[in-house]
């Protein structure tokens, strides 16, 4: 063996690196290892993977422990397909782990068709209930939570683990239906769908309370909490959200973030802190920032992190923390750009609702359109409302009256026929302050629309009107 390597690395074929036994070899080009591999009979080839397969687990253990993708391969073309559909599998959650979506995402499409060229098994249905819901937390972020390439593995989960059940088999995993029940529930919250979602919310949490046991729980208290605040119950919402969070085990839960999107503690505090300044709590609200932010990076985890600062962000720009808003904004920006994540690339969005707040109208319009175009293209509806009466607002700062009531009219009817009214207190203050600006040119009424405004967020307050408020 080691005088036919020297001969080829003799004829420039071959170049060694480090010296032997550690040495690893290189062929020159990537043609030339496709000419030497097209010259193997196909069965001496499936014995030589074999054998490179045999001896990765038995003397380079760690090698093939850490990159199961690279066994998976060899498993793949000596023939050994039962064994490769595991590996394959573990190197999808292996990658999902250290959010490298794009790559978790193909060794996970990889085992899915090695699944359904195997005769139907018990433990291979349950493979292939695996992979559809690794590819559909890969692709959330990816694709977009709502693209009907991430709604299509969830709905076809679903319909694998009713046919699994149909046919006696057991699950093993209590919480891969309730991840499945996640991505469903995901998929209504982008397409907003207020009604729905509630619903969906409620099925969730009352699974969770028949299991009694504190991941459930967990996830159907965030779950719950979503749903009423963005629904507008946002004193409801908190006390979900302050049940989620004393739920939250570190040791037992971190582990559960490539099955539910992002870590959950990182999602409860961010959102919790939007119920917080909602209900006047905005010292509160920005130490919850604080918080969800200081722990995604702690975790070190992209789609968790992404998730931080693509929330928090908002109450910032809400707060009037323009600077730390536009910082949070870059860096959700990069970090997109760098996972390949479309979900996230809305940044101009989010620097034009800055921009419109601040008063420069101009790149705010221009932004927020690109921003807004972005986001429909995932599929998502969720927050336009809110970018829509920012819209409008800028519009009306550069004195375009019919677009300015074009839009803020779009913002008040989608409040109303998506049920998403936890905004709707901000979209009734800018439509007043609208109509105060183009008074005397046909648009008058501002009085009555700031007394919506008040009128939302006092249903909004809920149970904590009258209530001292603390920081």
């Amino acid at each position: 063996m080691a005088s036919a390597l020297d001969r080829l690395i003799a004829a420039g074929l071959l170049f060694r690196q480090v010296v032997p036994p550690h040495a690893t070899y290189l062929f020159k080009h990537a043609l030339v290892q496709d000419a030497a591999y097209g010259t193997l009979l196909r069965e001496p080839r499936r014995v030589l993977h074999a054998r490179i397969a045999e001896t990765l687990e038995s003397q380079f253990k760690e090698i093939a422990d850490n990159q199961p993708e690279l066994l998976a391969r060899h498993c793949t073309e000596a023939g050994l397909i039962e064994k490769t559909v595991g590996l394959w599998g573990k190197a999808g959650q292996r990658l999902l782990e250290c959010s490298a979506l794009r790559e978790a995402a193909e060794q996970f499409i990889c085992g899915l068709g090695l699944v359904e060229s195997l005769p139907t098994t018990a433990a291979l249905r349950r493979e292939q209930i695996n992979f559809q819901v690794g590819l559909a937390n890969a692709l959330m972020h990816t694709a977009g939570r709502a693209a009907p390439e991430t709604k299509a593995f969830i709905d076809q989960a679903r319909l694998l683990i009713e046919r699994a059940e149909s046919l006696g088999d057991t699950l093993e995993d209590p919480l891969v239906l309730f991840s499945v029940l996640y991505g469903l529930w995901n998929a209504t919250y982008i397409v907003f769908n207020g009604e729905a979602l509630r619903e969906l919310s409620v099925e969730i949490l009352t699974l969770a309370e028949k299991q009694w046991t504190p991941a459930p729980l967990m996830i159907g208290h965030r779950l719950m909490a979503m749903s009423l605040l963005h629904t507008g119950d946002v004193a409801a919402a908190q006390a979900h959200f302050d049940r989620a969070v004393a739920l939250y085990d570190p040791a037992a839960h971190r582990p559960l973030t490539t099955r539910f999107g992002q870590d959950a503690r990182v999602a409860i505090l961010a959102f919790r802190s939007l119920a917080l300044w909602l209900l006047g709590y905005p010292k509160s609200a920005l130490a919850d920032c604080d918080q969800a932010v200081g722990y995604a990076r702690e975790l070190g985890l992209a789609a968790t992190l992404m998730y931080g600062l693509g929330i928090t962000r908002l109450q910032h720009t809400l707060c009037g923390n323009y600077v730390t808003a536009n910082a949070l904004i870059d860096e959700l920006d990069a970090l997109a750009n760098d996972k390949g994540a479309v979900f996230w690339k809305v940044a101009e969005m989010y620097r034009g609702w800055v921009l419109a707040l601040k008063g420069e109208a101009s790149d705010a319009v221009r932004m927020i359109i690109a921003g807004n175009r972005i986001s429909r293209s995932t599929g998502t509806t969720v927050y336009l409302p809110l970018s829509a009466s920012y819209l409008a607002s800028a519009y009306a700062q550069l004195a375009r009256l019919d677009d300015a009531r074009r839009c803020i009219g779009e913002a008040i009817t989608a409040t109303e026929t998506t049920g998403e009214r936890w905004c709707e207190a901000e979209i009734n203050r800018i439509a007043g302050e609208i109509a105060l600006r183009f008074t005397g040119a046909g648009y008058s009424g501002s009085a009555s629309v700031f007394r919506a405004s008040v009128n939302s967020s006092s249903r909004a307050a809920g149970k904590v009107m009258g209530t001292p408020r603390r920081h």
